[in-house]
């Protein structure tokens, strides 16, 4: 009987590569990874879902290059769990399973006019133009003159910054040539950011915040009684706000502190607001917000509450920017509320059948803990998920290799005739969309739907 661990991840982002790595350290121990991923491309939202402005955050690929260049390493791209492997063929194949697919969903606002043409989430157009295959051939109305996006995290920032800069300037990135030539003939003047809460609660980073001091072509504006902190914020801000949340209100007023100044479009930080209805005859046409204030709760925590303050505004896109949230697995257990997998300590908890843990299978990431943190959040959960399986083979006294009664991987998905890339595939589209890239004087031209990377790896391979 072989020797080896043979461990199955399911999805290629952060969480994956990270699991990947860390089983890799262990040297007592010898370990098989083969990785699947629905899309050709690796690396998930670092592909997918980092701003195409923010290169140096993209770099981290290089770090899972490396892991992906073990010689125990494998990667099965365009390959969906659900659909061309299932549950049942992992636990033929595998030893233990990783399943690290993310949070796909968005969170609804939950108001009328919520799905009028015009009203979007921002997961949606983030997809959009990062050119992922499946939203390619969204359409998002740029001709209007007001958009609002709904949050006041960093991918609301990023859709809003996206939204602000000139084509020019995007133009140096890696964004897909299509949302490129889109933004490029857009008409928007005015883009709100809204946040229920106040400056002090709002859940952007400093970094992020910055870029707003640096657009040439938006005034950014911030009203002007915004950062007027009713007593308890400012007791808050003093003695146990974060030195995150005290730069971000540093940098609000540095932003506060500005004159308009006539340029193109304008950004409006809109605090203490929600929206209640969006409205219009077959498109979106206005919002309804309603003003909130702070109340402070027993906990001591502050907590937004409606007044009977109303605004409405003209809106011709909306962008709602309020978290991302799981979808369910084919034979593993879901909670709704959450959107993750139950789990101790990364172990998949069987919550239907008296709380069983399973001893094969395993999550890590965002399906794992709920979508929160940064990338490199990621690692250490990665890193509790792999020690946790590890010591559960020992104490269950597993036996390695136990499956390799059954044909490899590879005869079951040929068999099928499911198209799969391997990475050594990846790296062939990768110097491609990079050599294209910089031909241009850009990273690179992102490749966007499936059948155009088939055709070249077919060319190249």
């Amino acid at each position: 009987m072989n020797s080896f661990w043979k461990i199955a991840v399911i999805g290629s982002g952060p969480a994956g590569f990270y699991a990947a790595g860390e089983l890799f350290r262990q040297k007592s121990w010898e370990i098989k990874v083969d990785m699947f991923d629905r899309l050709p491309t690796p690396f998930g939202l670092v592909r997918g879902g980092v701003a195409p402005d923010h290169q140096k955050i993209k770099s981290v690929t290089k770090i899972y290059t490396r892991i992906a260049e073990n010689e125990n390493f494998r990667f099965f791209g365009n390959v969906e769990f659900g659909r061309d492997i299932f549950q049942a063929d992992l636990l033929e194949h595998y030893d233990g399973m990783i399943y690290s697919v993310g949070s796909p969903a968005d969170r609804s606002l939950g108001i009328p006019g919520e799905d009028l043409s015009g009203s979007h989430s921002a997961t949606e157009f983030v997809a959009w133009y990062n050119g992922h295959p499946d939203f390619r051939d969204h359409k998002f109305d740029l001709s209007v003159k007001h958009a609002f996006v709904i949050g006041m995290g960093n991918v609301a920032l990023d859709v809003a910054r996206i939204l602000a800069k000139t084509a020019d300037e995007l133009a140096k990135t890696d964004i897909a040539d299509y949302a490129l030539k889109e933004l490029r003939k857009s008409q928007l003047e005015n883009i709100w950011l809204v946040g229920r809460r106040g400056p002090l609660q709002a859940a952007f980073s400093p970094a992020e915040l910055r870029e707003f001091l640096e657009l040439p072509d938006a005034d950014v504006l911030v009203e002007a009684d915004a950062l007027e902190l009713d007593a308890e914020s400012q007791q808050i801000l003093e003695t146990l706000a974060s030195n995150d949340t005290k730069k971000n209100i540093e940098i609000l007023k540095q932003i506060s502190a500005r004159d308009a100044s006539g340029k193109k479009r304008r950004v409006r930080f809109l605090f203490l607001a929600s929206p209640v209805e969006i409205s219009g005859n077959d498109k979106v046409e206005k919002i309804s917000m309603v003003r909130n204030q702070l109340v402070k709760q027993e906990d001591g925590s502050l907590r937004p509450q409606a007044t009977e303050n109303k605004i409405e505004e003209e809106a011709g896109l909306i962008f709602r920017s309020i978290g991302y949230h799981g979808k369910p697995l084919t034979d593993l257990p879901f909670d709704k509320k959450s959107g993750t997998i139950p789990n101790e300590c990364g172990q998949v908890k069987d919550t239907e059948n008296g709380n069983v843990l399973r001893n094969r299978e395993y999550v890590a990431g965002w399906i794992k803990r709920g979508p929160n943190g940064v990338i490199g959040t990621n690692k250490q959960d990665a890193v509790e998920t792999v020690h946790r399986m590890l010591e559960t083979f020992l104490n269950e006294k597993m036996e390695a290799g136990k499956n390799d009664v059954n044909p490899d991987i590879v005869s079951l998905l040929e068999n099928r005739k499911v198209d799969f890339f391997s990475f050594a595939d990846w790296l062939l589209l990768d110097a491609h969309e990079t050599e294209a890239g910089q031909k241009l004087g850009r990273p690179r031209t992102k490749l966007t739907s499936v059948a155009e990377m088939l055709e070249i790896i077919r060319k190249k391979s």
